[in-house]
């Protein structure tokens, strides 16, 4: 499943139609039950906000993160290398992403099943549980 987003969505869907070796790709403007489709992939690919390091953490996958340049601090890089330094993810700048290099790094981690369910054990070594509830405790401490 692929979800560029709903301002890349009519883009992305025009653009792939011209990719006859893509079989089998669903795409999406947007993913609601994110926990759930991440379960069912072996391989997620996403941008590395805070949100998706926890969600891949939690479900347990291998991934390849591509930070988005653009936000402060750099902070998406420094969140996917969170994952990238215990061996559950890899890490492909935005500056250095081309089709083949994703294609390369894909394949890298496909190719080997073994490495694959290592990196799932790694990322959920860092997972944090019950995340929504300690962000809403945070809020309600700032509230009082």
């Amino acid at each position: 499943m692929w979800a560029p987003g709903p301002k890349q969505y009519d883009i992305v869907k025009e653009q792939i139609k011209d990719f006859s070796k893509i079989k089998d790709v669903k795409i999406v403007p947007y993913i609601y039950n994110m926990e759930e489709v991440m379960n069912m992939c072996d391989l997620v690919i996403a941008r590395s906000g805070a949100m998706t390091i926890t969600e891949v953490s939690i479900v347990g996958k291998p991934s390849i993160f591509i930070p988005l340049p653009n936000v402060s601090n750099n902070h998406q890089e420094y969140n996917a290398k969170v994952l990238q330094n215990v061996g559950a993810a890899e890490v492909i700048n935005n500056n250095d992403l081309t089709k083949e290099v994703l294609n390369i790094k894909i394949n890298e981690i496909i190719e080997n099943k073994d490495n694959m369910i290592k990196m799932g054990k790694n990322a959920k070594k860092i997972a944090v549980k019950d995340v929504e509830e300690k962000i809403y405790n945070e809020v309600q401490k700032l509230v009082k």
